[in-house]
């Protein structure tokens, strides 16, 4: 006889899991973008989670073996949403304000610095091309 009968293990991992899915989401992360007085701010954020879940099945001495066993379980999940940064959006110029001390790494700090790069190299070209065009 094949039971078809869901595991409540797997009922309390699922419904866990559906209810941190329904908190955090794409726009956990990168937030909406709001805009104000031709300017766009879009909030980053950083996400960290932790999942936990355990159960227990056995059988009594008083129970029959071929009944259904006894269940005991929990599950439980953790979830950090920590601000990091914005993008700030003004016509064809982007910058990127960290909300924390600078970097602690080498990549870190490459990162924060791109958007700078990007708008020095800009201003050269731009500068460069004028000049040919005189």
């Amino acid at each position: 006889m094949e039971n078809n009968k869901k595991h409540p293990t797997d009922t309390l991992m699922s419904d866990t899991m559906e209810k941190v899915r329904q908190f955090v989401d794409a726009n956990t992360v990168v937030g909406t973008p709001i805009q104000a007085e031709g300017v766009t701010i879009i909030p980053i954020s950083r996400v960290s989670m932790g999942f936990a879940s355990g159960g227990a099945d056995f059988t009594t001495k008083n129970q029959k073996p071929d009944t259904d066993n006894c269940f005991g379980g929990g599950g439980g999940a953790g979830v950090n949403v920590t601000p990091v940064a914005f993008l700030i959006v003004h016509g064809d110029n982007v910058r990127l304000m960290p909300l924390y001390p600078p970097a602690y790494t080498t990549v870190d700090r490459v990162v924060e610095l791109v958007p700078d790069l990007v708008d020095k190299v800009s201003a050269l070209l731009k500068e460069k091309k004028e000049e040919e065009q005189q």
